[in-house]
């Protein structure tokens, strides 16, 4: 038997195109498509996500989308182990594996491996709690500013999760050299101009679709903490309803944190050399 083609990954920053080129590759070449995204997995979270719709997946099989609600959470770990199972039976049914999405913790953990084994540490958080956002990116930054670069500066969770990892571990060690998988790599990305124009045009159809009804929606369900973990567009919007911040401030403030997480995006792709 031939050995099987290597799994395509396609990345790309937000509102680039991936999940539409994924389908079109999926088509010509006989695959299904994993998604990679760690919002994407919750029911609900659909307008804020840019969750691909029914009609755009054009019958092709998607893995990953809307398999837990809202309130639960779903780690890395899970999303290696649910990948390895379905890269597995999609070769089983001789269809190639396309992974596509923009999170690219679950990229490097399915390819390279998980970080060390780091049990919580709630001493550590508690003392952790005492400081601002801000000021616990800044603690990342001095300790493991490879790690600083890649994650949203307004992910509370995730620093301190990266803070207990340091204070186990040194740093977060760097990933294997090789990836587990054969891969072939495909980026999309328009360009910086074209990208910002589609970002702010994506953003402005949120909006008009109903992004605020939907985040005041799980808002209600999940309550302000979890909400701030499922993304920016929650968050901010959040931020929105809780009048932290006014309705002319709403769309700048989505625009400018949006284009920085693009900016971040980028960061990880020239690291990864694809």
């Amino acid at each position: 038997m031939p050995d099987p083609l290597p799994i395509l990954c396609i990345i790309g920053p937000t509102a680039s195109g991936k999940s539409a080129r994924a389908v079109e590759r999926a088509l010509t070449e006989g695959g299904e498509v994993i998604s990679v995204d760690s919002r994407q997995v919750y029911r609900t979270l659909d307008i804020g996500t840019e969750k691909i719709s029914v009609e755009e997946m054009q019958d092709v099989p998607h893995h990953l989308i809307d398999i837990r609600e809202p309130e639960d959470m779903y780690s890395a770990g899970e999303f290696v182990a649910d990948a390895e199972r379905l890269i597995e039976d999609i070769r089983a049914r001789g269809k190639r594996p396309i992974l596509a999405g923009g999170t690219h913790f679950y990229f490097d953990a399915l390819l390279y491996g998980l970080p060390p084994d780091t049990p919580p540490n709630m001493v550590l958080r508690e003392d952790l709690e005492a400081f601002t956002t801000a000021q616990l990116l800044e603690k990342l930054e001095v300790e493991d500013p490879a790690r600083a670069r890649v994650l949203d500066p307004d992910n509370r969770r995730r620093i301190i999760r990266a803070l207990e990892i340091v204070n186990a571990h040194g740093t977060v060690p760097e990933r294997a050299q090789e990836a587990r998988y054969d891969v072939e790599w495909e980026v999309v990305d328009p360009g910086r101009d074209a990208l910002k124009e589609r970002l702010v045009a994506r953003l402005r159809s949120a909006l008009d679709r109903g992004l605020i009804e939907e985040v005041r929606q799980v808002r209600e369900r999940v309550g302000d903490a979890r909400l701030e973990e499922l993304g920016l567009e929650y968050r901010i919007v959040g931020a929105y309803l809780k009048g932290e911040i006014n309705e002319e401030e709403l769309f700048p403030t989505l625009v400018s944190k949006l284009s920085q997480y693009v900016r971040r995006q980028r960061a990880w792709m020239r690291k990864l050399g694809a």
